[in-house]
């Protein structure tokens, strides 16, 4: 059998030790060098906060589908009665909530996800 040195391959394409999947990005490190804590505490108080920021991430992603969806049919109803896909003063009343809940960031942050959830029909 004939070794392959992989180490020129992407991390995605190279496979773990055994050679049965993709290798773990952190793969053999300790939860202190993957997280950059320097100590086992904070180490794993980082590693649950980790996952509990990607299942609000999984959620978050899920009502910004779920919006779009929402939204697509407002704009079909809106433009089969004769209107236009977009109602700019609507969209500023989204702006303005943002703004006022989270600040400037807040602004930005809507002006992407009314991109996202427009044009779907």
């Amino acid at each position: 059998m004939t070794t392959t040195d992989t180490t020129a391959l992407p991390t995605s394409a190279r496979t773990d030790a055994e050679g049965t999947g993709p290798r773990t990005p952190g793969a053999g490190k300790t939860a202190a060098e993957r997280t950059g804590a320097r100590t086992d505490d904070a180490a794993l108080l980082i590693t649950d906060a980790r996952e509990r920021i990607d299942a609000l991430d999984d959620r978050i992603i899920g009502l910004i589908q779920e919006r779009a969806a929402v939204s697509a049919v407002i704009q079909e109803a809106r433009i089969g009665s004769g209107g236009r896909r977009v109602n700019l003063a609507r969209e500023m009343e989204v702006l303005g909530r943002y703004r006022d809940a989270l600040g400037r960031p807040g602004t930005a942050l809507a002006m992407t996800m009314l991109e996202l959830c427009r044009g779907r029909v």
